[in-house]
């Protein structure tokens, strides 16, 4: 019988390094840390990606024989007092008791124009982006990649609906076709009026606040709040399996439901 081979491996280093060359966040201002936010063990053979650093993920994680885990979400966020308890303190426990080094890139994640939560959103949605718009160039604006129009915004929040596999909060704008959508993932609902001034008859992100709904109406621009989490549920996997294969390593996505 041939044994197995030996599952390959990189350094710390060169997966810092490959996340980094990908991401670039020093182009970004973010509201915390891109990059290495826990150090764990020197060799890593199998990378888990997530949304989310929570506890479920972690636990996950080290079930799954990690030995580092690539997010969009981490630990630290400016105006944390820097206390370490309670849930913080436990999951910091775990990913150090179990020598898992922990990465998390945030905004350079939303804008990466191949491995990105918007630009894999897109992929899903089958959509094409023309431009950008917003603060930092964060959101995307185009249309169907077949070139071809929603036929109005029922239609555009049931395809919303079969692609995502959850409700959708769908706030009508005019009644006609819609050929072009912006998008921003995540709780990018402040990016609404960008979106209106950059053109789009509809716009797609992940949460709705309540000025949204009343600009949607007056503005006739259709607004789509379809989950935090289930429009940035693609971009760490991508991420992750890119690099995974580029240093031979093993590469597993962990996808922790949040309704969110």
């Amino acid at each position: 019988m041939t044994p197995m081979p030996e599952t390959s491996q990189t350094d710390r280093s060169a997966l810092l390094a490959a996340c980094n060359a990908e991401m670039q966040p020093e182009r970004f201002k973010d509201y915390g840390p891109n990059g290495l936010q826990v150090e764990g063990r020197a060799q890593i053979r199998k990378l888990v990606s997530g949304v989310t650093a929570s506890r479920a993920l972690i636990e996950a994680a080290i079930d799954a024989g990690a030995d580092a885990i690539l997010v969009h979400h981490g630990l630290f966020w400016r105006g944390q007092s820097g206390v370490i308890t309670g849930w913080l303190k436990e999951r910091l426990r775990l990913l150090l008791s179990h020598e898992i080094n922990l990465l998390a890139y945030h905004l350079p994640l939303d804008a990466h124009p191949v491995l990105g939560n918007n630009a894999q959103l897109a992929r899903v949605l089958g959509l094409q982006a023309t431009g950008r718009f917003g603060e930092q160039d964060l959101g995307f604006i185009g249309g169907r990649l077949d070139g071809e129009t929603f036929a109005d915004a029922d239609v555009l929040s049931w395809q919303l609906e079969h692609a995502l596999g959850r409700p959708v909060v769908a706030i009508q704008g005019k009644r006609e076709p819609i050929e072009r959508v912006a998008w921003c993932t995540g709780g990018a609902q402040s990016y609404f009026e960008a979106a209106i001034a950059a053109g789009a008859q509809a716009f797609i992100t992940g949460e709705i606040s309540e000025p949204q709904a009343h600009l949607a109406r007056e503005c006739g621009v259709s607004f789509f709040a379809c989950g935090h989490h289930a429009t940035e549920r693609y971009g760490a996997p991508a991420l992750g399996a890119h690099v995974a294969a580029q240093l031979g390593i093993s590469h597993q996505f962990i996808d922790i439901d949040n309704p969110a």
